[in-house]
Formats: structure tokens, sequence, C-alpha cells
């Protein structure tokens, strides 16, 4: 169905149209607050916060935007709250992906036992390192660079996420990655 008849059958409080909502868009919203909470229960919990918002404030949303847009602002949001009440500044995950391409899996792969462990212990290293980079980027640095890198989003639809212009958003996602270079060239040119 057309999310904007869905919107109205949910205005008209169709619990139905409301349930067809969160079937479509679950994952979406659990896997947005995941990126930034990296704490999958707690990315649950502000989900169905996510959900309980959007079905008491439906009559807010105008369709100036798509309602995928308007989510992502929701569990944007819920996310940034919940991760300021229960202090956690853990954005990130799988991060050593958007420098190197390297996911263990791929050295649980690798034949050689003898470098194995000591090259997981060097990927977890290496990952701590650049979720704290990240976590010093600044609020709208870090969920431009999430939501593109992560969550695959195009600059065009992060800029109606985060209420900005594409420019902006394409200077946010430069920043971001400058200012991640600098702190982690350091750490990886040995």
């Amino acid at each position: 169905m057309e999310d904007r008849k869905l919107v109205e059958r949910i205005k008209n409080r169709d619990e139905s149209a409301f349930r067809e909502l969160v079937e479509n868009y679950q994952d979406m919203v659990i896997n947005t607050c995941y990126g930034l909470l990296h704490d999958y229960n707690e990315a649950e919990d502000v989900a169905q916060d996510v959900f309980v918002e959007v079905y008491e404030s439906i009559n807010k949303f105008r369709g100036d935007s798509k309602i995928f847009t308007w989510l992502y602002r929701i569990a944007i949001n819920k996310s940034i709250n919940a991760s300021k009440k229960n202090k956690f500044r853990k954005f990130f995950t799988k991060i050593e992906d958007a420098f190197n391409g390297v996911e263990t899996s791929d050295y649980e792969k690798s034949n050689d036992i003898n470098t194995k462990p000591q090259r997981r212990l060097e990927l977890i290293e290496d990952k701590q390192i650049i979720k704290k980079a990240l976590e010093n980027l600044p609020n709208n640095q870090k969920i431009a660079f999430t939501l593109h890198k992560y969550e695959d989003v195009s600059y065009k639809e992060i800029a109606e996420i985060m209420g900005l212009s594409l420019s902006s958003v394409e200077s946010l996602i430069f920043r971001a990655k400058q200012n991640l270079k600098k702190k982690l060239v350091q750490y990886f040119i040995k």
C-alpha cells in the first residue's frame, strides 16, 4: 500500500494500518538505532519508543517528506537521547570497514593459526581506536557519516532527514572524513 494512504489510515486510528507500517519499517528503524547505540537490546527498546511516538504524533506528519524520512528523524533523535541518558558514547559498529574494508570474518578464514589470534587482537584495538575517533566528531558529522556509510542512505535523503541542504550534507560528510583521517593517520601509518 502506498505510504500516503497508510498514513491517512493511521490518522484515522486504523490499527491494522499501523501494524503494516511497523512491519514495513521495523528493521530499518532498529538498524538505525543499533548503528547509533551499539546495543541491540537498547536499539529494540528505542525502536519501540519510535513507533509509539509515530502513533501518538501521526497527526503532526504533514506529508512534506516521505514517511521513512520522518521515521529516520525520530529514530535518530530518540537514539541520541537514549545515548545521552545512558551515557553511551559508542555510535558505530564494524567501523573498520569504512577505512580498510576488513572484517573479522576475513581473518577467521585464514589458515595461519599462529597469526590469527594476534590479528584478532589488532582488529579489536583498531576498532576501539576508530570508534573513539568517531565519538569525538560533532554530532551532525557522526549522524551524516553513519547514515551514509552504514545505512546506505543517499546524500539527498540525509538532507531531508536532517533538515539540511544537499551541499551542507556533502560538507558534513567531507569534514567527517577529513577529521577522521587527521585523528587516525598517526595510528594507522606505523
